[in-house]
């Protein structure tokens, strides 16, 4: 197994995407001290269009799931924007995802999942972390998933 985070990428058939605009007044990232504040992320397709729709009501887990590593793609996308080299991501600290759900939808945790075992599997233990899966009435631009990070780095 390659142990540079981009090179596992590559083996995974993964690229990452463009480190997305954000859609309002604020910025994509910000280093304090230690710690990179990475802003959520919406479900993208690697062409930009947004994976939308709502769990519960015409998506399943397993697409949430996707979504949810599209998410994940584009938090690395911002860190390498930010950072220069994925390899200056000393620890994934904290995920937050939350997944557009109907009220009757209990699966949230599984669909970050998506999330969760891309990290683990491009960073290894570097990508473990703490985490919450929250339902949404709805998200930015109709997207399925958003996902916020706080990443330790290397000084």
């Amino acid at each position: 197994m390659p142990h540079d985070a981009e090179d596992r990428l590559r083996t995974l058939g993964l690229t990452l995407p463009d480190a997305p605009s954000p859609l309002a007044n604020y910025v994509p990232a910000i280093l304090s001290g230690d710690l990179l504040f990475i802003s959520g992320q919406i479900s993208r397709q690697a062409n930009g269009a947004v994976i939308a729709g709502t769990l519960g009501e015409g998506l399943t887990v397993s697409e949430g799931q996707s979504a949810a590593k599209a998410c994940a793609l584009a938090i690395l996308a911002q860190a390498k924007t930010a950072l220069g080299s994925l390899e200056k991501i000393e620890q994934v600290v904290k995920l937050t995802g939350f997944v557009a759900s109907t009220p009757e939808f209990r699966e949230q945790p599984q669909v970050i999942n998506g999330a969760s075992d891309l990290f683990v599997a491009v960073l290894g233990d570097r990508g473990r972390h703490t985490r919450a899966a929250v339902g949404a009435a709805s998200l930015p631009a109709g997207a399925a998933v958003e996902i916020e990070a706080i990443l330790k780095v290397r000084s």
